[in-house]
Order: structure tokens, then sequence, then C-alpha cells
């Protein structure tokens, strides 16, 4: 580790558009990122479960995922430190740390060690998702949205198949006896340590960018992106958080709303494995502009038909919504400088203050006027992010 970061020191960062595009190590981090946001995603199916068992108030379950979350807070730092010290070590230490912190949790005797073992498990998650998307550029060459489109589909299948494998778990092991599942999670590890013990990355002068110098160097392409975060954001939430209560609502039919959600996070992969690839190609602008152009208009068709059509208006809004993440990960990658990792940081923090934020505002819209007004609004808030996107830097 620590010859590494001396030599990390020594060798200049090769750009990325100068190697070349390595597909099996690509598809290595992406099937990665399936297994870990896999075991990152228990909390959520086995929570009525662990209410029964530690006898929890809902404000206490509640409060569980806060504490999963509150290590994105510290995204920027995290992704100093890797940049700093290995940030080969943090991604392949990181899945088998999760899978082991989130397959105890059924075993946790009380609230207090429920806490720490979440606590674990976020922080580990913040070591893998910041420094990541800077393996993945290093490892992509001339073709770094492609990579970040394989590798954000792993993220987004596991978020659908996460909850089925942790009920299938406890169904077989049972609550306290599903914890051997953290053996794919450290096997993974393992893997990954021998996957990439060869591959060189390297970070020119880590230590000369401090955590406000890199926010200054970044700030011209974060802003933008900020802006676009929150835009998209009520789009997002309203769909991700509200859907299957929406459909529920118009048609009475509880199992059509989830049929609904399961089409929408779908059509969102096909949109996430597509986008990073058609920003190699024509441009990062260009594609974010072609999504923030459909992706109103089609929420908009979603809520104004009321036949058949409306599914077909439904898997073109996730196509277009999901789709900008990879591009915009590729953005930050492309102009961050001395700590990319750090700069990822950033990336991620807002994201998640963004989403926090704007999933309790668009709960509150939806009490106040409906949620069928909400997701017009929705709609209509999503065009103003649109002049954001000229003010992101030309594409290379």
């Amino acid at each position: 580790m620590i010859s590494e970061n001396t030599n990390s020191t020594k060798i200049k960062e090769q750009s990325s558009a100068s190697g070349q595009y390595k597909g099996g190590l690509i598809l290595a981090l992406s099937f990665t990122h399936f297994l870990h946001d896999i075991y990152s995603s228990f909390l959520a199916p086995l929570l009525p479960l662990l209410i029964k068992k530690l006898s929890m108030s809902l404000s206490e379950a509640g409060f569980l995922s806060t504490v999963m979350q509150i290590p994105a807070l510290l995204n920027p730092y995290i992704g100093k430190i890797a940049d700093r010290v290995s940030v080969r070590l943090f991604i392949v230490l990181a899945p088998g740390l999760t899978g082991a912190s989130m397959s105890l949790i059924g075993i946790a005797p009380n609230y207090a060690v429920l806490l720490v073992l979440l606590l674990v498990a976020g922080i580990s998650v913040s070591l893998f998702h910041v420094p990541a998307p800077v393996m993945v550029s290093r490892v992509s060459g001339a073709k770094m949205g492609m990579g970040m489109s394989y590798f954000m589909t792993g993220g987004e299948l596991a978020r659908t198949l996460g909850p089925l494998a942790a009920v299938g778990a406890v169904s077989v092991f049972g609550l306290e006896g599903f914890y051997p599942v953290m053996i794919v999670g450290l096997a993974a590890s393992g893997w990954l340590f021998l996957k990439f013990r060869d591959v060189s990355i390297t970070i020119e002068n880590p230590e000369d960018t401090s955590i406000r110098k890199t926010w200054r160097e970044m700030r011209f392409i974060l802003l933008p992106l900020a802006g676009i975060l929150v835009a998209r954001g009520f789009m997002h939430a309203s769909m991700a958080a509200f859907l299957p209560t929406f459909i529920k609502e118009e048609t009475g039919n509880l199992w059509l709303g989830g049929t609904a959600l399961t089409l929408f996070e779908f059509s969102g992969v096909v949109g996430v494995m597509s986008a990073g690839s058609l920003s190699d190609h024509f441009g990062r602008r260009k594609v974010l502009l072609v999504s923030l152009l459909a992706a109103p208009f089609m929420l908009f068709l979603f809520v104004w038909l009321r036949s058949w059509l409306r599914f077909i208006a439904l898997m073109f809004t996730g196509l277009s919504i999901l789709s900008t993440t990879p591009v915009m990960l590729a953005l930050v990658q492309e102009h961050a400088k001395g700590s990319p990792s750090a700069a990822n940081g950033f990336f991620m923090m807002i994201s998640f203050l963004a989403r926090s934020a704007i999933v309790v505002v668009v709960g509150f819209l939806g009490d106040l006027v409906g949620l069928r007004n909400t997701y017009l609004i929705s709609s209509f808030l999503g065009v103003l992010g649109i002049p954001l996107i000229f003010a992101l830097p030309k594409d290379k």
C-alpha cells in the first residue's frame, strides 16, 4: 500500500483516452457491483422481520435507513483518502465488508448492534461507489461512457433482484441463520484482488490537492450537474418512490402497481446500458439533452394517457430518466484532475442530498395536491434542467 502511494506521486497518470478498453475488467467490476449492491439492498425487505424481533417502533425502523446513508455525506473525504492510499484497495475490500455486515443484521441482539452493523455497511458502500468509477475510467480507454454504462448496469440489476435474494435467503435459513451468505461477498473481494492485482491505477500528486481545491477545480461542472440532478430528481422520486401508490389510486390494482415499477426499473437498465456508449459517439451533452427533453414529455404522457399506451410512455420515461447517471459519471471523470475519487465523492454526495430531500418534498406535494398533480408538476420541473446542460463544458 505504501509503495503504491509512493509510486502514485511519481508516475504520471495516463489519459484514459490513450488506453485500451479492457472489457473483461469492466465486466468484473459490473458483476461485483451487482453482488455488492444486492447486499446493500437487504434492509428494506427484511425490515418487517427486524421490527418484530427487536420490537422497534416505526421511528426507530426509519432511522436505520438514515444511519446507513449518513456516510454518504463524507464521500469527498473518502474519495480523497482513496486517492492517497489506494483506489484498488478500497474497491477490493468493500464487497466482503458490505456482505459481512449486512449478512449479520439478522443475528443482531439489540438495536444498538444493528445500528453499528448498518453504519459499517454504509461506510463500505461509500468505499466501493466513490472510487469505483475512477477504476472504470482507467480501464475503459476512449470508451469511458460504455464502461460507465456496464458498471452502472450491475447496480441497477441489483436494485431489482436484491430484495428477492434477501427474502429467498431468509426463507431457506431463517432470519438468524442466513449469515453464511456473506461468503459470496468475501469471495468477490478475493476474486477482485486476483483480477486487478496487476492493474496499475496511479493518481498524479494526490497529496497536493485538498478537498477545497478539488471543489474549486470541479465546481464548473459540479454546479450544473447539481441543478440537473435536482430537476431530474423530482421525476425520479415521483416514479421510484410513489409509482405503485399512484397506479393503485388510478386503477385500484396493487399488483399492477408493482408490475409498473418493475417495468420502469427494467427500462432504466436498458437506458443505463445504452446511454454511456451513445455519449461516447455523439457527445455527453447531446445525450443528456435528449434524455432531459424526453423524460418530462414522457412523464406527462404517462399521466395524461388512459389506455394501454400509458405503459409505453412508462417504458420511455424509465429509459430517459434513469439513463443519465453513467453519462454524468463519465463527465466528472473526464474533467477530474489531481483527485478523481474526491471529485466523484462530491458528485455522489450531491446526488445523495438531492435524492433524500426531494423524496420528502414530493411526498409533501402528493399530500397537498394529489399524486396526479404532483407528477405533472414534476414533469414541468424536469424541463428546468435543460438550460443547465449548456453550462456544461463542451464535449471533447
